[in-house]
């Protein structure tokens, strides 16, 4: 599932006039929590918790995760966004990343150096805190945007940097992050951001707790595999991960990727953050999502 998928504003407003009357319970004792804090999607439990999205946020808790992770959520109504709070600290569950901006996919912005891109980024920066009070998220998603075919890499890594620096002087005070995410060139072609090491790069020439590394084990196993110690190597600033099987981008344990060990890798060094599910279902309907639910259990089990 292309991440373009998951930023629908115009069906995710829409949302606004599922909300249910009553909580989703199932009457059953719910599942024991997972080791690491998976975050779903609204829609991957679509069919198991009919009636919208806080229906769908209390099959999640109810089933053992932790979290939440909504790249639409910006474009919600205020309103929606209000309820799906209250729902989530009713449960005790915690908001993963949003995405904080218009994302280019096809022409330059933030590696161009203009300015007016750069103005249009850093508004939405600002915009999004807003999001993220409201919601109680510490973390948005950023990436830079398609590259600059006029400019040489180095210049393009300057211009993006000096943007990633003061959007840090917006979120500095606040305490939120922005993790950049690296995409692979398969599935994006043009993208300016596509490996670990890059983001690496970037994160320690910004040098601020808000900005950071997000690290998608999908798109990282195409780029340049070597999962494990690319992530040792990138570890300093890497402050959140996000899941998907390669080939098909599904739940775990429809591809190649070793996850049990992956999982067991970043546990044993001490992450206690977000692992954002951001894959579709191998299946579909209610089989299909208790398919998901299992695979997480199967390489959830390393202790």
């Amino acid at each position: 599932m292309k991440r373009r998928d998951f930023i629908n504003y115009g069906k995710l407003a829409a949302l606004g006039a599922m909300l249910p009357t009553t909580a989703f319970a199932s009457g059953k004792k719910a599942d024991a929590p997972f080791n690491l804090n998976y975050a779903p999607h609204f829609g991957m439990f679509a069919k198991s918790a009919t009636g919208g999205p806080l229906n769908e946020l209390d099959f999640m808790a109810e089933r053992g995760f932790r979290s939440l992770e909504d790249n639409g959520m910006k474009g919600r109504t205020v309103d929606l966004q209000k309820q799906i709070a209250a729902r989530m600290e009713q449960h005790g569950m915690t908001m993963g990343v949003f995405v904080a901006h218009t994302i280019y996919w096809s022409e330059p912005n933030l590696t161009s150096g203009k300015q007016d891109y750069r103005d249009q980024f850093l508004k939405e920066i600002r915009e999004s805190v807003e999001v993220a009070k409201r919601v109680n998220a510490k973390w948005m998603t950023v990436v830079p945007g398609f590259v600059d075919l006029r400019k040489d890499e180095g210049y393009q890594t300057a211009n993006v940097v000096e943007s990633l620096k003061q959007a840090c002087d917006i979120l500095e005070p606040h305490g939120l992050t922005m993790v950049l995410e690296p995409l692979n060139r398969r599935d994006h072609p043009g993208l300016f951001l596509s490996k670990a090491s890059q983001g690496f790069e970037i994160c320690k020439a910004v040098d601020s707790p808000s900005c950071k590394i997000l690290y998608d084990i999908y798109h990282q196993q195409i780029t340049e595999g070597n999962l494990i110690p690319n992530i040792e190597a990138s570890w300093d600033e890497i402050a959140y991960f996000q899941v998907g099987d390669n080939p098909g981008r599904k739940e775990p344990t429809t591809g190649e990727i070793n996850y049990l060990n992956v999982f067991k890798f970043i546990e044993e060094k001490g992450f206690d953050g977000i692992v954002g599910m951001e894959h579709g279902n191998s299946q579909a309907g209610k089989v299909g999502e208790e398919r998901v639910i299992a695979a997480y259990r199967e390489v959830d089990a390393f202790k």
